[in-house]
């Protein structure tokens, strides 16, 4: 274990913990056990396994899908490489859109679902919301459907549609989204996990704000009055959205911090 935390150590930014996660799920365990069998000895078909596992991680490929689940807001979800690997950051979202005084049984849209993340989340958390999860990819659409079933999360419903396209003429409280707002020049796209995951869910023309400004401009005819539109978006970009919000004729937009301090979730409300 030691060896191979200190092997990822110029290849990670978490090499101890990618160890061990990459360790347990080879064991099938959970991490209590390392704690009361940390020293017991690997059969050789399970050091073959870690081995190759952790050589597929030196040459960067992301823990979770090596693994092929990540954990969001404590709901173990399965990933690949169709849609984003959720990331803490967005929790800050989930967080956010809770704390909303919305009403009892909500409708809510989560615009660019991947995983299904946001969705399930929020759906997890409040039983009475109806929420609507959807994303321009199919692949993404049958992993999050596949999220919502082994999760047993009724209140989702989760379809294909690029951004407003698909979704029926209705108002929602609560209009949510993580869309791509990369620049496609960013120098960040050839480092880390990025590099494993679809540049159609990270990349925006117009400086990585092209999808934000569509989903700002079209949610207006989909929002209730006074209904809130919340985004994720990059940790430059908060003046350039509260201004593209105000612009777009909603109110109140303010920008709010996530776990590292840097600004990444912008909401505001829609009042005409």
């Amino acid at each position: 274990m030691r060896n191979a935390a200190t092997a990822l150590a110029d290849s990670s930014e978490s090499p101890r913990l990618d160890a061990q996660v990459l360790l347990l799920h080879v064991l099938r365990k959970p991490r209590s056990y390392l704690f009361a069998w940390g020293d017991k000895a690997l059969e050789e078909r399970q050091l073959r396994e870690f081995e190759k596992l952790l050589s597929q991680r030196l040459q960067g490929v992301p823990v979770a899908h090596l693994t092929g689940t990540r954990e969001f807001w404590s709901l173990p979800l399965a990933v690949n490489s169709s849609t984003l690997i959720p990331r803490p950051d967005t929790e800050t979202l989930v967080e956010q859109a809770l704390a909303l005084d919305l009403p009892e049984n909500a409708q809510v849209l989560d615009l660019g679902t991947g995983t299904g993340a946001i969705a399930l989340a929020l759906a997890s958390e409040r039983q009475q919301w109806q929420v609507q999860g959807v994303d321009a990819s199919a692949d993404a659409v049958t992993l999050a459907m596949h999220n919502q079933q082994s999760l047993g999360i009724a209140n989702v419903r989760i379809y294909q549609s690029d951004w407003f396209s698909a979704i029926a003429a209705q108002r929602f409280d609560l209009i949510v989204s993580n869309p791509p707002y990369i620049d496609e020049s960013d120098p960040h796209l050839s480092v880390g996990d990025v590099r494993y995951e679809p540049l159609s869910a990270l990349v925006a023309k117009d400086n990585g704000l092209a999808d934000i400004d569509h989903i700002i401009a079209q949610a207006r005819a989909y929002l209730h009055p006074g209904a809130t539109l919340m985004l994720e978006h990059g940790f430059e970009q908060g003046q350039a959205v509260r201004q593209l919000l105000t612009n777009y004729g909603y109110v109140n937009a303010r920008t709010v911090v996530d776990l590292g301090q840097n600004e990444r979730i912008t909401l505001a409300e829609y009042t005409t």
